[in-house]
C-alpha cells in the first residue's frame, strides 16, 4: 500500500495522506495541528533504526492494508523532539490514535494484530477486529 488515498488538510505547508508511511520522518506538524485533524489519525512515534519498531512493522502495515479512512503520521521521536513530549512518549513504537484531534487509544510496542485492529476500529467504525 505504497500509494496515497487521499489528502488531508494541509499541515504545516504538507499534506499528510491517508497512505500508511514507511519512514519515521523528522518533519513534525505541532501539537496544535494535530490536535485540529479532522477524522481518524494515528501517531506513530519511534525511529527508523529503533528494534522495537522494525518488529511492529508487519502487523502495523498489515492492520492499515484495509484502512483507508486513516491518516498515519509517522514521526521521528527523541530528546527535543516536541510532538512525541506532547505525548508524553517513553517508549518506541508508540502508536496513538485520534479521532477529530482527541487521543482515544494508545498502544505501546504492540505486538498483537488484535490490538491495533481493535484500537484502529475505535477511531474508524468501518474497521471491525
Amino acid at each position: 500500500m505504497g500509494a496515497a488515498l487521499g489528502f488531508a488538510r494541509s499541515v504545516t505547508g504538507k499534506e499528510w495522506t491517508l497512505a500508511i508511511q514507511r519512514e519515521y520522518t523528522a518533519d513534525a506538524p505541532t501539537r496544535e495541528d494535530v490536535d485540529a485533524l479532522p477524522g481518524a489519525t494515528v501517531a506513530e512515534f519511534g525511529t527508523n533504526w529503533c528494534g522495537h519498531c522494525t518488529a511492529a512493522q508487519p502487523l502495523i502495515a498489515s492492520a492499515f492494508s484495509s484502512s483507508g479512512n486513516v491518516r498515519h503520521l509517522k514521526i521521528e521521536d527523541g530528546p527535543g523532539r516536541r510532538l512525541g513530549r506532547s505525548y508524553r512518549v517513553k517508549l518506541w513504537p508508540t502508536l496513538v490514535f485520534l479521532s477529530d484531534g482527541e487521543e482515544v487509544a494508545r498502544l505501546v510496542r504492540p505486538t498483537g494484530q488484535q490490538a491495533v485492529d481493535e484500537a484502529l476500529a475505535m477511531i474508524d467504525p468501518e474497521e471491525s477486529p
